[in-house]
């Protein structure tokens, strides 16, 4: 079309506003118009108007399936807003579309990266290099950012030093591996690439930041918050944004400065809502809650089966909790022990939830689903679903040789707790529980999306916090579990004690090596992850006590949990 051909041509020579009226005029009369739309997109996506370029290019995806450049371009918008499940759909496709493409396959492993899926995104990266047919400089960066996230820190780090070396003035990559040396400890070496990075783009914002948690790793607090506010006073917007408020918050609060400290929480809070939109739906949540309970009840699960044990191999264990309940120091401490390889955050208890209807070729969702197990084509429907769970563990966790278990840490994996114990009926069943005001307190003090965006307000972390506690008691009223619970204060009192109980309890020998937990080299992939390479403190324990006039509106909330557990609030 010659409209459509002027318009591509305005729009290469910088000539928007022609090539957008142009596109404008064409879709008032074909409105499917596919080069009208794609350039209309790209010019909105310039603009930064995100909901009206991706309005733009999902309707190019929904007129032609197998546009390649569009699905990448959606994924890719998609992946950049923070909706990783949506956005890895539409890389699953771009690959099917183009398996021999290097976009599709550095789509899927920067997607898989972010969600805590290294492994398989390490096959996609590294298929993306074999296709191109030569070292390209980003690539090799994700591709090294992907190897850290695994706990590969050497092989990343020769990635990171040939990818500068072949293109050294990419900020991202200097970035990148200044993040690799903070998280591996070499804080000076991260102080000199973040002056490298610097050079290029002085004062930029996210190099500021880095720079702030690196002061914050290594004690000067006072030299942190003076970074932050630099960035505040250059920030053109006005005022800081979610990450940075959250930071400083946490600076604050390290500083003895509490009532600042939960005003930055606050406001980074109020930040992430405005920014996502996103908000706790209470009424899904207490639904799904509602079936489970009703689903797993001792009458019923008399005649429901349990998969066979695991015979062979490294077995799950599971360690349970709320997040910021002390869930990676446990794992930590576990995996220090030689029989014991950390799985981290594993999702596929959440998956199979998702995939059991279809396997079980069920009409109803889950947990209603387990009725078909009664059918004689699915009653080995849950060893079914316990071999899926333990393929993708070897295909997504490094297991070292003779390990015995697998750990398991996603937190709220509680909640499916019932489904775990059919599948893994002799799996161990860590429960690590914390002062449920210091938990909530630090849900609010930290960007995190578990539990349903539960975390942005704290009365919906109290609220979630509640009814998981409650949903758990049921579990335990209603099942033959094989479940320990461990507090997080008593592991602070006496360490010693409470690591040979765990130990027994799964069944393995004492390893002095799991006291000494924050010498364990492994990258542990969660907020936490500064915290466990210090020697066990006590500074978090029962840290609620500066908060208490604060954390008044959910004490209510909080207050049957609070006894049933056996803690008291004390000011």
């Amino acid at each position: 079309m010659p409209l459509v051909d002027r318009a591509i041509a305005d729009h290469a020579r910088g000539e928007r506003s022609e090539a957008e009226r142009l596109c404008l005029e064409v879709l008032e009369l074909a409105p499917g118009q596919g080069g009208a739309l794609a350039v209309l997109y790209q010019i909105r996506k310039a603009e930064g108007a995100t909901a009206a370029a991706e309005a733009l290019v999902r309707r190019l995806v929904g007129l032609d399936p197998n546009n390649l450049w569009a699905t990448q371009e959606l994924a890719l918008l998609l992946f950049g807003k923070g909706d990783l499940a949506e956005a890895e759909a539409y890389a699953r496709n771009s690959v099917r579309i183009g398996p021999t493409d290097p976009q599709s396959h550095n789509l899927m492993g920067m997607i898989l990266t972010d969600a805590h899926r290294p492994q398989i995104g390490e096959f996609h990266y590294r298929r993306a290099l074999e296709l191109l047919g030569r070292r390209q400089p980003i690539l090799l960066a994700n591709l090294a950012w992907n190897l850290k996230n695994q706990g590969k820190m050497a092989e990343a780090r020769a990635l990171y030093e040939e990818s500068v070396s072949l293109a050294p003035a990419v900020l991202q990559t200097l970035s990148g591996w200044a993040r690799l040396e903070e998280t591996d400890r070499d804080f000076a070496h991260a102080d000199v690439l973040l002056d490298r990075a610097e050079e290029l783009a002085p004062g930029h914002p996210s190099l500021l930041l880095h720079r702030a948690i690196l002061r914050g790793r290594t004690k000067d607090y006072a030299a942190a918050l003076e970074i932050l506010d630099r960035i505040e006073r250059q920030s053109e917007a006005g005022g800081l944004g979610s990450n940075e408020l959250l930071e400083k918050g946490r600076l604050l609060d390290k500083m003895g400065r509490w009532d600042e400290a939960f005003a930055a929480f606050a406001a980074g809070k109020r930040k992430i809502v405005e920014e996502s939109g996103v908000v706790y739906d209470e009424r899904q949540v207490a639904h799904l809650f509602d079936r489970l309970k009703a689903y797993f009840t001792a009458e019923r699960l008399q005649i429901v089966p349990r998969a066979a044990r695991v015979e062979r191999g490294p077995r799950p264990l599971f360690i349970l909790g709320f997040p910021r309940s002390g869930t990676t120091m446990v794992e930590q401490t576990l995996s220090a022990h030689p029989k014991v390889s950390a799985g981290d955050e594993l999702p596929f208890v959440n998956d199979l939830t998702n995939l059991m209807p279809r396997l079980l070729e069920s009409p109803l969702p889950y947990p209603e689903a387990l009725a078909d197990l009664w059918m004689g084509d699915h009653r080995d429907g849950l060893d079914e679903l316990r071999d899926h769970y333990l393929r993708r563990v070897a295909q997504q966790v490094p297991i070292e040789p003779g390990t015995r278990f697998v750990t398991d840490k996603m937190p709220l994996n509680e909640t499916h707790l019932g489904l775990i114990s059919l599948i893994f009926p002799a799996a161990p069943l860590l429960h690590v529980l914390r002062h449920p005001l210091d938990v909530v307190l630090s849900v609010y003090s930290n960007h995190l999306t578990h539990g349903y965006h539960c975390a942005n307000a704290l009365e919906t972390i109290a609220q979630h916090y509640v009814w998981v506690s409650d949903l758990v008691e049921h579990y335990r009223r209603e099942m033959d579990l094989n479940y320990l619970a461990v507090r997080y204060e008593d592991i602070v009192d006496d360490q010693e004690a409470q690591v040979r109980r765990i130990l027994d309890f799964v069944g393995l020998p004492f390893d002095k090596h799991c006291l000494k937990f924050h010498e364990n080299r492994r990258y542990a992939r969660t907020a936490s992850y500064a915290q466990v390479t210090e020697k066990l403190y006590d500074d978090s324990r029962y840290r609620y006590r500066h908060y208490l006039g604060h954390l008044a509106p959910v004490i209510p909330i909080l207050a049957p949990v609070i006894a049933r557990a056996g803690y008291q609030i004390e000011g």
